[in-house]
């Protein structure tokens, strides 16, 4: 799997050749099962196989988001902390980037002080996803600035 994207999200397919072909194979098969399990409301428990394509960094984080259990959150700092980066917005730059949602579940890390900001899918879908995991809600919030841009 090297790509899983929400129609019209942010950074759609950039991963793939610009000439490719979508087809049923069954490499796709525990991928499938993964996501019938994930919007059943269930935690999957594993993961399927995954080919993340970018730099050394992005790679680096998005295998701490694939630490991030289901029905929990992280921040960009905790992340960045983690890594031993100092720019939670470099984090923050690889999160936006991730090519394969939900199952490198971007949608769980949170700004600082609870914000909800930054998700390629639309806070909206992020908000909606955090709810079906159980993650209680009352701790964070939408910025105003992204209120408005949304």
């Amino acid at each position: 799997m090297t790509g899983l994207w929400f129609d019209g999200q942010r950074y759609f397919a950039d991963t793939l050749a610009p000439e490719h072909e979508e087809r049923a194979l069954s490499v796709f098969d525990p991928v499938r099962r993964w996501l019938d399990i994930y919007f059943g409301g269930r935690d999957p428990g594993f993961t399927p196989p995954l080919m993340m394509r970018g730099s050394s960094f992005r790679k680096a984080v998005w295998e701490v988001l694939l630490t991030i259990p289901f029905g929990h959150t992280m921040t960009y700092g905790e992340i960045a902390r983690r890594l031993g980066c100092k720019s939670a917005q470099a984090v923050g730059g690889a999160v936006g980037h991730n090519s394969i949602s939900l199952i490198i579940p971007c949608h769980r890390v949170m700004g600082a002080g609870g914000s909800l900001t930054g998700y390629a899918g639309g806070i909206e879908r992020k908000i909606r996803l955090l709810r079906m995991e159980g993650v209680d809600m009352s701790g964070f919030f939408v910025p105003e600035r992204r209120q408005r841009d949304e």
